[in-house]
């Protein structure tokens, strides 16, 4: 394995572990659901779908690079997904809108439906996907013109969006019962964080670093 393609897995978690802090990406529901029934078994049941929303999204993203990459070359790629990033993340600095919810009564469909509508809708997928990029680029020798949808590829994809999700799920595992158990949802007012806004800054700068691969 080289020391690149070590980087990309990292970058795949350290992106996942990032997912996972975001409120608004699931573990916040999961303590929601745990108060509601009063005990952690619903905040521990939540976290099965929400993780399973996650990665259909990133698959999804992943899966649309694979099947475009044997029709564009790569630079028109990249380009594409940079301009796609930098938007959303622009548009995120204005707007804060989120997929609403009914209510908390939903099952492991409703709240699989729910996370990969949040994962959609936030970019998750689409800011994976430099990286999944980056990691054919690299497998190819760096002179891939297209982006190969055989099934090397395919395997990479699944486990790149595996990887991806377990440490999604590994840190939302982790705040989800902390904030249950120990810290309560009130640490939300008292360390008030503006997740947002870095959100919104973390894809314009996942476009631009998407620019100079």
């Amino acid at each position: 394995m080289t020391s690149e393609t070590t980087t990309s897995w990292a970058m795949l978690m350290a992106l996942g572990a990032f997912h996972g802090v975001n409120p608004g990406m699931g573990w916040l529901l999961a303590v929601a659901l745990g108060m509601q029934e009063r005990r952690r078994g619903a905040v521990l049941r939540a976290l099965v779908p929400l993780g399973a929303g996650h990665a259909l999204a990133i698959a999804g993203a992943v899966g649309a690079a694979l099947a475009i990459g044997g029709i564009f070359p790569i630079a028109d790629q990249r380009r594409a997904i940079a301009v796609a990033l930098v938007s959303l993340g622009v548009a995120r600095f204005f707007r804060h809108q989120h997929p609403r919810w009914a209510g908390m009564r939903v099952g492991m469909f409703g709240l699989t439906v729910w996370s990969f509508l949040m994962a959609t809708a936030h970019g998750a997928g689409l800011m994976v996907v430099p990286v999944f990029v980056r990691m054919s680029m690299v497998g190819g020798g760096g002179h891939m013109h297209h982006l190969p949808a055989g099934g090397t590829n395919a395997a990479a994809a699944l486990f790149a969006t595996g990887l991806h999700a377990a440490s999604y799920m590994a840190v939302t595992a982790f705040i989800a019962v902390l904030v249950f158990e120990k810290l309560g949802v009130g640490i939300l007012r008292r360390a008030w964080l503006n997740v947002d806004l870095i959100w919104a800054g973390a894809l314009v700068a996942t476009g631009t670093m998407t620019l100079m691969m």
